[in-house]
């Protein structure tokens, strides 16, 4: 049994981090509680690409520190104030414990994934990180998924893909037939896009339906 799972805003609190950095960032600045505002917003979720970020931030705030420099403390510096839910952990361990194979497909760079990764601890509850920069492709591209699968020596029938994003996860997953649980954080699924399988709002939420749902499906195999 496949289930792949999205890093950022699925497994960990990626988006009360940066906010939380992004305030003391522009704290330290001598700037308005506004900046950090447009600085959040700026960041779209982690999608808006770190140099072009970092060039905005340059101007808007007129720095002298350079642009490398910048992208540096985007990627690195709202790291150690993640957090992960302890449900989350608990039901990554159930599934395993259930004969779950469980792989992280995650877009980003690679030693900013890796660092998050280590920083909560969370490789003892998985078995394989894909990381986009590694691999050379990125989410919502079918291969990354097909791989994350052929490390894990899975077959993608009947396996899942859990994540927050509804392109990057919820369509790349539908995209390598793969079915789909999306975590909703309380918003709503946008109209223009195929809904996913199964929506819950947390990641915990998420895993202990797909748990559920197999092992109901067991037993009607049984049965049967």
């Amino acid at each position: 049994m496949l289930l792949l799972v999205d890093l950022d805003n699925t497994l960990v609190d990626r988006t009360s981090a940066f906010a939380c950095w992004a305030t003391n960032f522009v704290r330290s600045l001598g700037r308005p509680h506004s900046d950090a505002a447009w600085l959040i917003t700026a960041d779209r979720d982690g999608y808006e690409p770190r140099g072009s970020l970092a060039l905005a931030i340059k101007q808007r705030f007129r720095m002298d520190r350079g642009i490398e420099a910048l992208v540096d403390t985007l990627l690195f510096e709202h790291v150690e104030l993640m957090t992960m839910d302890p449900r989350t952990r608990i039901a990554l361990r159930e599934a395993r414990e259930a004969g779950w194979r469980i792989g992280i497909v995650t877009n980003g760079a690679t030693a900013q994934q890796t660092q998050k990764i280590e920083h909560l601890g969370i490789e003892p509850y998985v078995d394989c990180v894909v990381i986009s920069e590694a691999v050379g492709m990125k989410k919502p591209d079918a291969g990354i998924f097909r791989l994350a699968a052929q490390e894990l020596g899975c077959d993608l029938t009947d396996g899942w893909m859990v994540g927050d994003h509804p392109i990057a996860d919820i369509s790349g997953g539908r995209a390598a037939r793969l079915k789909t649980g999306w975590v909703s954080r309380g918003q709503e699924w946008p109209n223009d896009v195929p809904p996913p399988t199964l929506t819950r709002r947390t990641a915990a939420e998420v895993i202990n339906a797909l748990i559920r749902l197999d092992a109901r499906n067991a037993r009607r195999r049984r049965q049967g």
